[in-house]
């Protein structure tokens, strides 16, 4: 039987990459792809000891580690299941038969005769005393995957499709989980002194008087970088207050008033991404909808953070990036030294969505590292830092436009607008670390291109429609003239897309009298889609009764039109302010590895999805982020959490989809439609506040 051979597999093809069997009785399991929360760890461990017969507790895992570990690509996009997990299962299956065949040719017994329990093979009924790592020295695990790998029907698994419990948690219930609790021996603490805006530069800074406050306190400079280490962070963020009232930075740069100010100037150009049938000669009347999505911040919790040591011109970076290997290539562009002697080992952070400043940290830890050769250096970014300098999700207008004739939609344009969603370090042969534009001799900044939609789209996710219709073109501009940062936030331009789509689904019903759903359904040839949508649809009880100042809503989404199936359905409540009650959600992520983490990344998506929607927003004010804080970046609180049932429609047969990104633009659509069932108002320009509905109603 041709087994397809999934990406991970291309750079890492032998048994060997992702599986050891440790002489004490377990087994090391090995990935690219890293632990952020969503419960990725424990997934993989139980697809290997589901392959192998080996109990979970018998796992060792090594992931994010790109000296010990496979080379993948970064944890995103919702792959770790669709392309670290398949490979997982094929690795582990290809090592099962490896041992089999040579316990078969020991037993001198048929290799379809022979079972395993928990690493313990019997011939039969009968159980022998030979176990895996009784065979392992004789075992060659260089052998390719491909070669050997016949995994397990659906039927024989035992432990994908349960939800087993998470094998992070316990470290992280203890406080000694995350990157900020590691405390290696004889740290230093570093800090960084930031300005105000990205390209400003220093003027003037009189650190003459510093040395006498602070002789225990080394001061790090190169051109407008500057950092400080101490043995003791007390010390460390006393000197940095100190230097930073010694500092005078370059005036500001102008900026856009606006977003539609930003389009109208910029020189990008359109770019056509998707085109079927003839959209200007088909006939139908015209609906259509603009919607505004502001720049928003990943606002973890706690801010980014990292630990780095030179020694002996080797580096080593502990860092909660979710990029490992592209990491580790931009140090060691940014250093000029070879790949092989940078060494990065992923810990968890506190909250990542994507690129935030992760990645930026670990390059100030190693500049700072440098002038103490030997010595681990501990940098913790401030929070003004995580707001202001780490990427933002860009901000977007997108236009779409349908024409309607007999109840059907004969023709759907789309236009997506805003800049570049991904700009990770090395991208571009640049190496994208915000403190090397600071240097006396900065490397060239380069310009952040688009994500080709072949590898799921940037602005153009999603953007184009999971709806049977003739005639489709899906545009996009990237926009390069202004100064403001950005990169990958979670589900990049398919958040603003699908609540676009969705939007104008809503609008298409209303126009010509027919219910939400319904019309949806008649749209739908992908009966997975149809399937979740009625699903969702049932949950909710829709359509409902009708109660001054409430609705519901919907939105669908199949993520990256080739991930996991979400339907969301959305109550609100709008008195004085609008409140999201209750959400029901229906998901398809083909086979369950684990349904409790399937729901825990459903649920996390929509109450990410809904405080995007309804609270957030970054201020900006000419270059400069100037929302800095909590009190000026309200996110979501637990008290505003509605609730939450989810539904999985598991479907072991298939292949697993990726699935954490799958809710957000279904959630921001659902609530938006919401919002005009209960007051007969459209908001297009997000969030959705009390402001904004004035705003509206007034227009």
């Amino acid at each position: 039987m041709t087994i397809a051979s999934p990406p991970s597999l291309t750079e890492n093809p032998q048994c060997r990459d992702w599986i050891d069997l440790s002489p004490n009785g377990r087994v090391t399991l090995k990935s690219g792809k890293v632990e952020i929360g969503q419960g990725i760890a424990t997934a993989l461990v139980q697809i290997a000891a589901d392959e192998l017969d080996v109990d979970p507790d018998r796992f060792d895992l090594i992931a994010g580690h790109t000296s010990l570990g496979p080379v993948e690509a970064g944890t995103s996009s919702s792959l770790s299941v669709e392309t670290g997990g398949q490979a997982v299962r094929l690795a582990a299956a290809a090592v099962r038969s490896l041992l089999l065949d040579e316990a078969a040719k020991l037993l001198q017994a048929p290799k379809t005769e022979l079972s395993v329990d928990n690493g313990r093979i019997s011939v039969g009924e009968r159980a022998t005393d030979l176990t895996y790592w009784a065979l392992a020295p004789t075992v060659d695990l260089s052998a390719p995957v491909l070669g050997h790998a016949n995994p397990k029907a659906p039927n024989e698994r035992r432990l994908v499709g349960t939800s087993m419990a998470r094998i992070d948690l316990l470290s992280k219930v203890a406080s000694a989980g995350f990157i900020h609790d590691l405390d290696l021996p004889n740290m230093r603490h570093g800090r960084v002194l930031d300005p105000p805006a990205r390209g400003r530069r220093l003027v003037i800074l009189d650190d003459t008087s510093l040395n006498a406050a602070f002789p225990n306190v080394k001061i790090v400079r190169d051109g407008s970088f500057v950092g400080v280490l101490a043995a003791r962070e007390d010390e460390a963020v006393q000197c940095m207050a100190a230097l930073r009232m010694c500092a005078q930075w370059s005036d500001a740069e102008g900026g856009p008033h606006s977003l539609a100010e930003a389009i109208a100037a910029d020189s990008s150009s359109v770019e056509e991404v998707f085109c079927k049938g003839d959209t200007a000669s088909a006939e139908g009347r015209v609906v259509r909808t603009e919607i505004e999505r502001p720049y928003l911040a990943h606002a973890s919790i706690a801010p980014s953070c990292a630990i780095a040591r030179w020694r002996e011109g080797c580096l080593e970076v502990h860092s909660h990036t979710q990029a490992g290997h592209d990491l580790k290539s931009a140090l060691a562009m940014a250093f000029n030294i070879e790949p092989a002697k940078v060494t990065v080992i992923h810990h968890a952070g506190a909250g990542t969505y994507g690129h935030s400043g992760q990645d930026d940290v670990a390059y100030e830890a190693a500049l700072l590292a440098r002038a103490v050769p030997g010595e681990a250096v501990r940098v913790l970014w401030s929070r003004f830092a995580d707001f202001a300098l780490s990427p933002l999700g860009p901000g977007m207008v997108v236009t779409a436009e349908a024409k309607v004739a007999a109840g059907r939609i004969t023709a759907f344009s789309i236009q997506s607008v805003g800049q570049a969603h991904v700009f990770r370090p090395g991208r571009g042969g640049t190496v994208n670390f915000i403190a090397a534009e600071r240097l006396s001799a900065p490397p060239p900044k380069g310009i952040a291109s688009d994500v080709p939609l072949s590898r799921g789209g940037g602005a153009d996710r999603n953007a184009n429609p999971l709806y049977a219709i003739p005639n489709v073109h899906v545009s996009k501009r990237v926009l390069h003239d202004l100064p403001y940062r950005t990169s990958a936030l979670r589900a990049l331009g398919g958040y603003a897309n699908i609540f676009a789509i969705e939007t104008l689904m809503d609008d298409i019903a209303i126009e010509i009298g027919s219910d939400p759903i319904t019309l949806r359904l008649s749209h739908l040839q992908d009966k997975r889609a149809a399937t979740v949508l009625e699903e969702a649809a049932s949950m909710a009880g829709w359509p409902g009764v009708s109660v001054e100042g409430e609705g519901l809503g919907v939105g669908l989404c199949q993520y990256k039109n080739r991930s996991a199936y979400c339907a969301v359905v959305a109550k609100v409540m709008c008195g004085e302010q609008i409140r999201l009650t209750q959400v029901w959600a229906a998901v398809d992520a083909g086979e369950a590895i684990n349904p409790d983490g399937i729901v825990n990344q459903i649920e996390g998506g929509i109450v990410q999805s809904a405080s995007w929607t309804l609270l957030e927003r970054v201020a900006l004010t000419g270059d400069a982020v100037s929302t800095h804080d909590w009190g000026s970046y309200p996110i979501m609180r637990f008290s505003e959490v509605p609730e939450i049932e989810v539904r999985i429609l598991n479907r072991a047969e298939l292949p697993p989809l990726g699935v954490g990104e799958a809710a957000t633009g279904a959630t921001a659509a659902a609530i938006g439609n919401a919002v005009r069932q209960a007051l007969g108002i459209r908001i297009r320009k997000l969030p959705i506040t009390r402001d904004a509905v004035l705003a509206a109603s007034a227009s």
